[in-house]
């Protein structure tokens, strides 16, 4: 029998996404679907909360909700949220089509909260494609912008061959385990009698499924698709895809790697150390010579994603204390990344209301303009850069206590080299706050009026990096209870 209870936020935010799309057809105000949205999320929150304590399965186990889906699931609504906040105002004013750009954005989403709860190769996969696949679609909203048109055409094809990659290697797992289960999978290959471990073709498959997930999170060198999508898509589009899509394809990659090929964590560690490095370099060094406010975003997210690979390569050691901490440091660095770059979004939707073009100059002088906005922006940009006492902060020296604690030499060189690409970001962040301060505005540049609903998101956001930098604890008490992997 299937667990209606289990399944109950994820039918919530499918069925809000439905009757957005029936009641846009018969409405002449088309804000009401930002507010079913809205109540909608709201509706799968409380049902989420109800399930706070419990673990349930069904569909035959595929599906699970416990602690760690539990908290991936909240991050999502919460992003949901700050999403549609920042959505109303921006889409309204650009004549974009609001059913069908709810309607995406929501069953997008329906993607994401199933992607913590997916317990088997298949679910994976139906998970990560729904997600991909409205994300096609709204990232190229703006349809009559050749940069959009662009950018949405790269984020499709670049995705479908990436999906054909991951689901070849997924076949090629399961004839060769004759399971799709990831503890069943982790079984298989742990049993010395069945030669697995060591089967190239094994080896092979697992790195197939990966690259899969490293499109998703974009990690380089499948990050070309990432700056053109961004900047083509409407901007709360971009923070979204930088962010809750993001935090999907981590959540998938987590469950792959730390559960179903865990017994293989010493032929996929070094290569995540190359993978991290590599993307670190290529975000933080392309970052710094951007023009485009949501372009160098784009690259920042990237780098952001190399910082969060880090904790990957430090789990290929035996000790099971160095895995619990590294997959804790995983989960961590996403939460407190999630709240900072939403909020920094947030500040460039609403700035690209009154500057479409959205170069870094647009936002000179804008400490005399806007104040508030200055400050936010500016705490959002020092937690990316890691300054203390933001949330920023914290979540790199999660991931820096991690790969010391590895005690392995070239993990260790990893975190050096992590520190050192921390301070090349440091040199574009602070250009950027050095501009909204002590640069002269743009001529004809005025005031930017901050409505409430970005008010509440940029409000939000601003004290949830202030709150969770001083008192981290709020959130470390989370990672033990929501983690996959046993207590050592």
């Amino acid at each position: 029998m299937i667990d209606f209870h289990a399944i109950a936020p994820e039918l919530i935010v499918a069925g809000t996404a439905v009757l957005v799309l029936v009641v846009d057809l018969y409405t002449s105000r088309k804000v009401v679907a930002n507010y079913l949205s809205l109540a909608g999320a709201a509706a799968a929150a409380v049902a989420l909360a109800t399930l706070v304590g419990e673990r349930r399965e069904t569909f035959g186990g595929s599906f699970v909700v416990d602690n760690y889906a539990l908290l991936f699931k909240a991050l999502f609504l919460g992003a949901l949220v700050l999403v549609l906040l920042t959505s109303k105002r921006y889409v309204d004013s650009g004549g974009y089509w609001q059913g069908e750009y709810y309607f995406l954005l929501l069953s997008s989403f329906v993607g994401m909260l199933l992607m913590p709860s997916s317990r088997d190769l298949l679910m994976l996969f139906l998970s990560l494609e729904i997600v991909s696949a409205t994300g096609f679609i709204v990232s190229g909203l703006r349809k009559g912008d050749a940069r959009s048109n662009e950018g949405a055409i790269k984020f499709l094809l670049i995705g479908v061959l990436s999906t054909a990659v991951m689901l070849f290697g997924m076949s090629i797992v399961y004839g060769l385990t004759q399971s799709i289960r990831l503890d069943e999978i982790a079984a298989a290959l742990a049993d010395a009698n069945s030669g697995l471990a060591t089967e190239p073709a094994m080896v092979m498959a697992m790195f197939l499924v990966i690259t899969g997930f490293a499109f998703k999170v974009s990690a380089a060198p499948f990050h070309f698709w990432a700056p053109d999508t961004y900047e083509g898509s409407p901007v709360p589009v971009a923070g979204f895809l930088s962010v809750a899509s993001k935090a999907a394809g981590f959540a998938g990659l987590l469950q792959v790697t730390f559960v179903g090929f865990a017994p293989l964590a010493h032929a996929w560690a070094p290569a995540f150390g190359f993978l991290a490095a590599f993307t670190m370099l290529v975000g933080n060094v392309i970052a710094l010579s951007q023009t485009n406010m949501v372009r160098l975003l784009a690259y920042s997210s990237v780098a952001q994603a190399g910082y969060m690979l880090v904790p990957f390569a430090a789990a290929g050691g035996v000790d099971p204390a160095g895995r619990y901490e590294a997959f804790q440091a995983v989960l961590i660095y996403l939460l407190l990344y999630g709240i900072t770059n939403l909020g920094a979004f947030a500040v460039v939707t609403l700035v690209a209301q009154r500057q479409p073009s959205n170069l870094i100059a647009d936002y000179a002088g804008l400490g005399r303009r806007s104040p508030g906005l200055a400050v936010a922006l500016s705490v959002f940009l020092f937690s990316l850069a890691g300054i203390p006492p933001l949330a920023g902060f914290y979540a790199k020296l999660v991931v820096f206590r991690a790969a010391l604690g590895a005690g392995e030499g070239w993990v260790t060189a990893l975190a050096a080299f992590m520190a050192v690409m921390t301070v090349v970001a440091l040199f574009y962040y602070l250009s950027i706050v050095r501009s909204m301060w002590q640069a002269p505005a743009p001529e004809g540049s005025g005031t930017l009026p901050v409505p409430v609903p970005y008010g509440l998101a940029i409000g939000a956001s601003t004290l949830g990096v202030l709150a969770l930098g001083i008192l981290p604890g709020l959130i470390i008490q989370l990672a033990p209870v929501s983690t996959l992997l046993a207590s050592p």
